[in-house]
C-alpha cells in the first residue's frame, strides 16, 4: 500500500499553539505540531496508508471536542474522538 498525503485543518485564528494525537502518532502531542496561516487555519499536512483512524486536536492545551462535518466516536475517557478515513 501507498501511503497518501492527509491534510488536517482547524480554524482557531486566536489560538497560540494547536497539535494533532491520534493512532497513527500513537497519540503523541510532540510528533505533529500544527502551522498557523494568515488566514487563522491551522494545518498540518502528514502521509498515511490507507484505512480508519481515530484522533483529537489539542488547542491551547484543552482538547477539542467538536469539529464540524468530522465523524465522531466514543472513547474509553468519556468523550469523543475524531475519525479519518484515508483511501
Amino acid at each position: 500500500m501507498i501511503k497518501r498525503n492527509v491534510e488536517f485543518c482547524f480554524y482557531a485564528p486566536g489560538a497560540v499553539e494547536v497539535s494533532i494525537a491520534g493512532e497513527f502518532n500513537n497519540w503523541n502531542l510532540q510528533t505533529l505540531p500544527m502551522k498557523k496561516h494568515k488566514d487563522g487555519i491551522w494545518k498540518k499536512t502528514t502521509k498515511l496508508l490507507p484505512g480508519r483512524y481515530e484522533y483529537k486536536m489539542l488547542v491551547d492545551r484543552s482538547w477539542i471536542e467538536d469539529l464540524p462535518g468530522e465523524e465522531k466516536v466514543p472513547n474509553p475517557f468519556g468523550t469523543q474522538n475524531f475519525v479519518r478515513w484515508v483511501e
